[in-house]
Order: C-alpha cells, then structure tokens, then sequence
C-alpha cells in the first residue's frame, strides 16, 4: 500500500510537471527578459507553500547573478513594503491567484511602480489580472487521495523557478568562476577561488639547494622543510631539477657512496612545474594524472624560472580542493 502510494505520488507529479514544457512560450520568455532588463532586484513573494518555494527561488537566483530576496506578503502589508522600488521586478507566486495577502498588496506595488510578474495557475485570477506578465505553473490535480495538500503544484512551481533561474544563468553567460564567488565557503568556491599561490610553501618553508650541493645536503634540506622533495637552482638561481625522498630511497639500493656526489647527478632535470597563478583544482589534476604515476609536490615557478615555492598534495587536501 505504501509503495503503491509513494510510487503512484511521483508519477502524477511526473505528468504535471511534464504538461510545463508547453508554458515555456513568448509569455514566458517575455517575463524573463523582464528580469534580465531589472534595473533593481527581484522581489519574490507567496503565501504558505507558495512562500516557501518562493524563497527557493529567491535563494537560487541570488546566487546565479540575479539580485534577490524573498518578502513575505503579510509582513510587506505592515510595512516590508518600504523595500519595493520602481525599478525592481516583483515575482509573485500564487497556485490560485486568490491568497488575500499576495492579492492586497498588488495595488500598492503598482502604486509603486514595480513591475509585477504572476506565477499562478489562472490567468483570469485577480493576480493574473494585475500582473504585467503571466507564467502558467497550473495543474491538472494534486497527488494526495483527496486534491487537498499542494503537492503538484508546488513541484510545478519550484520547477518553472529553475527553469526561470536557469535561463537567466545562460542569458546571463554567469561562468562557475560567477558561481563561486558567490559560494566561497562551498566545495566549489575552494575549487574555483583557490590559486597554487594561497597554498604553496614559500620563502623560508621553500626547500632550496644549489646544484653543486652534495645529496647528502639536500637530504638534509629535504629533511628540514618536511615536503619530501627539494628545487634545485644554478648559480643564477633559476630552477634546473627536482629531488624527490623517493629518488634518494631508490639511489640507496646500490649504497650510499652517491651521498657525497654533487645533486646534479641523481635529480629529475625535467619535472612537472607549475605557476603560483593557476588554480588550486588545476595543480591536482595535473598531479593525479601524471605518467606513469601520480605525483605528490609540484614546484612553483615564476615567470623567470625561479623556483618560488613548493606545492604538496596534502596542501590541497586541508585546503578542501580535494
């Protein structure tokens, strides 16, 4: 019975939100268009369920360049209506096009000289009648036994908003470096915000040697600094070769004699490098795909090859890019 029920609810709510694909129209389109060309911000507004899909909705187009916020119909009729100005764009949400705090407060935003935009299920609705553009989010029925508790017709609200959201975000050309900025705290923002330069090892946390070093002294370096791998320069100071803990293990296998041999003769003269200027999700990339296998540290080069810091894989995990 349960089962029945559940899967009975999605299909239902699968065919009226299907029966949108025909709302999105020269009315629709018009109504977005509205927004792109809102000088102030999108106000969005409903009673009850309504609200709190409207809030969704506000949410959703604050964080994908759309300046909005959600007002609550009852609390704007007690004075929130002060937040309304001429150039915004008011976004009302009302299954029925009747919820007396949604309807009261028209005539005062056209007073105003706010643009209204309905999100109803009739147009001949005292919303529909008000409202400057019209967006059809109407079902046929409700899922529940009895047509009484919004079901469809929420879900057929919360789905024209994205699909509002959505259309702004493309007209808009809003990149994942927009979506981030307004996301900093999220995995995203780390991916996107986060340079190699906020995370490498510099400066004095920067493990250095000249290549007339020995390997014994740049065991020792490599030792201090704690990244296990160490840059090596020329006498101008620019970057010529990597030492990895791993190639001094491996050099160990046939004794320890290379120890007091200059650095030059067992380090990688060719290692991946990356700038202090590329993206914290772009070093690990480069680091998990590297062949034939993935490495751990990546020194950071400037634009004159000198190596100006260190970046190691578990910099990347606290970070929270991986």
């Amino acid at each position: 019975m349960i089962e029945q029920s559940a899967k009975q609810t999605i299909r239902i709510e699968l065919e009226e939100t299907a029966r949108l694909l025909d709302r999105i129209d020269d009315a629709f389109e018009a109504a977005v268009q509205c927004i792109l060309s809102c000088r102030g911000r999108v106000i969005v507004t409903g009673m009850g369920k309504s609200g709190h899909i409207g809030r969704k909705i506000a949410a959703s187009l604050a964080s994908t360049g759309t300046p909005s916020f959600f007002m609550h119909p009852a609390e704007a009729f007690h004075g929130d209506l002060g937040m309304v100005t001429e150039q915004d764009v008011v976004l009302t949400i009302s299954n029925s096009g009747e919820s007396s705090e949604v309807v009261n407060i028209l005539p005062i935003i056209k007073r105003i000289g706010a643009t209204i935009i309905a999100m109803c299920g009739r147009r001949d609705s005292s919303l529909g009648r008000h409202a400057d553009h019209f967006i059809d989010i109407g079902v046929e029925r409700e899922a529940g036994p009895y047509g009484l508790a919004p079901t469809c017709s929420t879900t057929a609200t919360l789905v024209m908003g994205d699909a509002i959201t959505v259309s702004l975000i493309e007209a808009r050309q809003f990149t994942a470096q927009d979506f981030a900025l307004y996301h900093p705290g999220g995995a995203l923002g780390r991916r996107l915000l986060l340079t190699v330069a906020n995370l490498m090892h510099q400066d004095e946390e920067n493990p250095i040697v000249s290549e007339t070093r020995t390997a014994k002294e740049a065991l020792f370096t490599m030792t201090e600094k704690g990244l296990g791998a160490v840059s090596v320069v020329d006498e101008k100071g620019c970057f010529v070769g990597l030492v990895t803990d791993g190639m001094i293990r491996r050099s160990l296998e046939g004794g320890n004699a290379f120890l007091d041999q200059p650095i030059a003769d067992i380090m990688t003269r060719e290692p991946l490098t990356i700038p202090a200027g590329e993206m914290a999700a772009t070093a690990l990339h480069v680091m998990e795909k590297h062949e034939p296998r993935p490495v751990t540290v990546l020194p950071v080069l400037d634009a004159a090859h000198h190596p100006i810091g260190m970046l190691h894989l578990t910099d990347l995990l606290r970070s929270g890019v991986i």
